[in-house]
């Protein structure tokens, strides 16, 4: 390196996110002398944020300079590497997410992704990484790299190739949890002891080729174990489901992968059958809103304890599995790592469209990353995955150009919106949903005034409704409570690589 490595974090004001990403970038050797800048638009939180790290680099005594600053363009000045964690719209769209919907009988766990709160995260999402790359394309490094963490994780790197002039790679960690749990499953001390080749879209990705103690892993053996696991026969019902009907294990998690396909959530008499309620990942409504919820709230009363934890010296033999150190350890010294990586597909998968994000196995050197290519997924697994790009395909349109009609269209082709809304119950929902969160959607505002004269008046009804099942947010000694029997939990386990 010729000289000081900048890495900038736009929506860096989450804690657990920034001090895993920074703790993982520290534990390389060579990327320690560099400059990590944060950025976020709630300075309260920033502060905080920047305190924990201040205290990790002064306890470690390790040469990084730390950063942070609301004004973005300042943060992104000279940066090669931009991290993208931002949730536009906060916490407070993300509730308008689900709660709408529920109206209209859609229940969400996530809604994040697509469904009705995921397309609608897109459209606030789309118009900010424009000004993201434009920021980049102006003042950061000539060539930086654009390394996206935020969700809708395909329209917002769909967006950013295409239209934000950036080079950027989509980063999720879906690939190797359930990836843990296949050599969970398979009685693996590790997962370096399985094989994987894992390809699809983000968060409909299929291990499409598994391989254990010299041999290859068929469907019959694996669901055999999956619900011969004690936890995961309970956790993991609907994934089970589409394994044993499809043949092949999915990325994500119960609860994600239930609002991506038709047929789990649309009869809430059903739902319940389908998830489980230990943690909300597992299909519990609105589960992810209220975990954010809480720990926002957590982080708010237990900052000084959080800062007193940043004071203890790193162990970087637990660096995390995190794409992101490892990208950029293979881009900065030329060590050879290989990962999922979410790209356009320009003939990686051949049975989807060229134009399509993917997330498929690759590998990143000195050269950048190189995907591999000629995977053809099997038919169900790319049946599913079509159904979501061409809604992600007109979601993207519909945000950059400010179509309404198209919006609703692509609301419309949803699998589970269109399994349990009617047409014109989907274009009422849209405009509802069009006027809350106007203020996020500027490239919507010459519609919003047409939206409020057509719900003023509508004729289709909708209902009060929590949905299937919801919990109410915790109170933070609560939230505190379970945190540390999490932490107890996992200490008592072994840990797998």
């Amino acid at each position: 390196m010729t000289k000081q490595l900048k890495i900038a974090i736009i929506g860096a004001g989450s804690v657990g996110f920034t001090k895993k990403l920074f703790t993982d970038i520290v534990s390389v050797p060579e990327l320690r002398k560099i400059e990590f800048a944060l950025t976020d638009i709630n300075e309260h939180n920033l502060t905080m944020v920047r305190q924990i790290l201040e205290r990790i680099v002064e306890v470690n005594r390790l040469p990084t300079k730390i950063s942070a600053t609301t004004d973005r363009r300042t943060a992104l000045e000279g940066a090669r590497y931009v991290m993208n964690c931002a949730r536009v719209g906060g916490l407070e769209a993300f509730k308008t997410d689900i709660e709408i919907p529920l109206k209209y009988g859609v229940d969400q766990c996530v809604g994040d992704t697509i469904c009705a709160g995921g397309i609608m995260y897109g459209q606030r999402s789309m118009v900010a990484m424009l000004d993201f790359c434009k920021d980049i394309r102006e003042v950061a490094e000539p060539g930086a790299k654009l390394l996206n963490y935020a969700n809708p994780m395909a329209m917002n790197t769909w967006t950013s190739i295409d239209n934000g002039g950036v080079e950027t790679i989509g980063l999720c960690h879906g690939v190797q949890n359930g990836w843990k749990q296949i050599a969970t499953v398979l009685g693996a001390q590790s997962i370096d002891e399985v094989d994987i080749i894992c390809s699809g879209i983000n968060h409909q990705t299929w291990y499409v080729d598994i391989r254990y103690q010299g041999h290859k892993i068929g469907r019959d053996e694996l669901l055999e174990a999956f619900e011969a696991h004690p936890v995961y026969s309970q956790q993991e019902k609907v994934r089970i489901d589409v394994l044993k009907r499809f043949g092949f294990y999915s990325t994500e998690s119960n609860g994600h992968l239930s609002e991506y396909l038709p047929w789990y959530r649309k009869r809430p008499q059903e739902i319940p059958n389908w998830i489980d309620m230990s943690r909300w990942i597992h299909g519990e409504t609105g589960g992810y809103l209220r975990e954010c919820t809480e720990k926002r709230n957590w982080f708010e009363t237990d900052f000084p304890r959080l800062l007193d934890e940043a004071g203890k010296p790193l162990d970087h033999s637990q660096r995390t599995n995190e794409h992101a150190s490892y990208i950029l350890e293979a881009l900065e010294t030329g060590r050879v790592y290989r990962g999922h990586f979410n790209v356009k597909n320009r003939g990686v998968i051949t049975n989807l469209p060229d134009d399509a994000v993917i997330e498929s196995p690759g590998f990143v050197d000195r050269f950048g990353v190189n995907m591999v290519a000629g995977i053809t997924l099997p038919d169900a697994c790319a049946a599913t995955c079509m159904a979501s790009i061409n809604v992600q395909r007109m979601s993207v349109k519909a945000a950059l150009t400010g179509d309404v009609d198209l919006l609703k269209q692509a609301m419309l082709h949803d699998p589970l919106v269109g399994a349990v809304c009617s047409p014109e119950e989907v274009w009422q929902m849209v405009d509802e949903m069009l006027v809350a969160q106007a203020q996020w959607l500027p490239q919507y505002a010459p519609a919003v005034e047409g939206a409020v004269a057509r719900l003023s008046r509508t004729t289709v009804a909708t209902r009060t409704w929590e949905g299937a099942a919801r919990r109410q947010v915790r109170p933070v000694d609560e939230v505190r409570q379970d945190m540390s029997k999490r932490t107890e939990a996992m200490l008592g386990q072994t840990l797998m690589a």
